[in-house]
């Protein structure tokens, strides 16, 4: 039996919200950026809102469900390189409420 790779399972999708808030912040600069480069596996979409008004731009990247936030234009080169080609998640720029920085314990 032959192992198949469904190329489906490779690709990316990156939600960029572009609703009032987030665009107030800058989101379709982030979509623009993202859009610009020729990624193959990765479909960038601007999606609705994403329920997470004030923390925004919102960027959200599927399947994974890692959650970007405050994500300016000028950042977007490293989340392409880093996460996009990478696959190695933007730790400064993911968005707390999803992904918490993990505790420290010790002296210091």
């Amino acid at each position: 039996m032959e192992n198949i790779t469904d190329a489906r399972a490779l690709e990316k999708t990156i939600l960029v919200c572009q609703n009032r808030t987030c665009l107030k912040d800058g989101s379709a600069q982030v979509l623009a950026a993202l859009e610009s480069y020729d990624l193959p596996e990765v479909t960038v979409l601007a999606s609705g809102c994403l329920g997470q008004c004030g923390s925004g731009p919102m960027v959200l990247v599927m399947p994974e469900q890692i959650w970007y936030s405050r994500v300016r234009s000028s950042e977007v080169p490293i989340l392409v390189q880093e996460h996009l080609t990478g696959n190695k998640p933007v730790q400064a720029m993911m968005y707390p409420k999803f992904h918490p920085k993990p505790k420290r314990f010790g002296l210091f």
